[in-house]
């Protein structure tokens, strides 16, 4: 036993010490790539008609608007180009929060105790809670950085969208183009300092997104690990799903201040915005909101947040360890 490597006796048999709290089994890179896209993917369907919902001052206000003004269609649009962000985004998230987890854990040598009386010694790597939160903030900022053109880029769209579309309808109006990835990436290389335009907002969005990822790994695996049975059986797909529920709604609820800052600073460098959002940066988008609508401006939007962030967050796990499960048996 090295001097790094703690000696204890194993409170459960050598085969299912994978299953323990924070033991940190080795796997393969590609199924979590794999996994990360589709839970992504998948996710974010199932909530497209509430992803829209943050547009609108209230939750049935705005279910209502959307079905007047467009109908079933209504709720889904976007959805491909939330789907083109979102996918890649898991998948280097998930894979990443792999990675680190091994590079993060340490060795633990058990002695367990057979039914016979003899002893054995088996060593697993585990790790701890603050090497969790470190493991989920670098995979949070890493997906983030990766691909946060197409989020400014969805953003953009989304917003000129609703705009465009409430406008003419008012007027009477045939309903407009739409603007597309391509046609819209352009115009904000062009008119908005290259490279750099793409990126406005990504330092804010990183310090967001980075917490949020932590928590919610840490919550998941820690709910996940406390109802997995003394034998190793893992909770079954409906606790996956709650307990991933939970974990979203309480991991968005302490960081959402810094999701309200992240879409602010997304529109901020809008020619034609009329939100008449000019922010330089974070702490002046704080100053901003607080000054026109109090603390409680960092928490608009919270609720209708919340009905779309928990059932996500809960089919986010549920598919990826699903999809995982499904690969690891072939």
């Amino acid at each position: 036993m090295t001097s790094n490597e703690q000696q204890e006796e194993a409170p459960s048999p050598p085969s299912n010490r994978s299953n323990a709290p924070n033991v940190v089994t080795q796997k393969r890179l590609w199924p979590s790539l794999i996994a990360g896209g589709c839970a992504g993917a998948t996710s974010r369907t199932l909530v497209s008609p509430l992803e829209r919902l943050k547009t609108y001052a209230g939750v049935w206000k705005g279910l209502s608007k959307i079905w007047q003004e467009e109908g079933f269609l209504g709720f889904m649009r976007g959805n491909t180009l939330n789907c083109l962000r979102i996918a890649p985004y898991s998948a280097v998230q998930f894979s990443t929060y792999e990675v680190m987890k091994q590079w993060l854990s340490h060795p633990v040598e058990y002695v367990y105790t057979h039914e016979d009386g003899s002893k054995s010694n088996i060593i697993v790597r585990e790790l701890g809670t603050i090497e969790r939160l470190v493991a989920g903030a670098v995979a949070g900022f890493t997906s983030v950085v990766s691909t946060y053109p197409l989020d400014l880029v969805r953003s953009r769209i989304s917003i000129a969208t609703a705009s465009m579309y409430t406008q003419n309808i008012r007027k009477g109006a045939p309903l407009p183009r739409v603007p597309g990835v391509w046609e819209t990436t352009v115009k904000v290389y062009r008119e908005e300092g290259g490279i750099r335009g793409l990126y406005r907002g990504c330092i804010p969005t990183s310090v967001g997104v980075a917490p949020y990822v932590a928590f919610n790994f840490v919550f998941y695996e820690s709910a996940r690990a406390f109802f997995t049975q003394k034998d190793g059986t893992p909770p079954g797909p409906i606790t996956k799903l709650l307990i991933g529920a939970w974990a979203g709604a309480v991991s968005q609820t302490l960081t959402y201040p810094l999701d309200v800052i992240r879409r602010r600073m997304q529109v901020s460098g809008m020619r034609d915005s009329k939100l008449g959002v000019r922010d330089k940066g974070g702490i002046d988008a704080i100053r901003n909101i607080v000054r026109t609508s109090g603390f409680k401006g960092l928490y608009y939007g919270l609720f209708p947040n919340l009905l779309k962030v928990a059932p996500s967050t809960g089919a986010y796990f549920l598919t990826y360890e699903l999809v995982t499960g499904l690969i690891d048996r072939k």
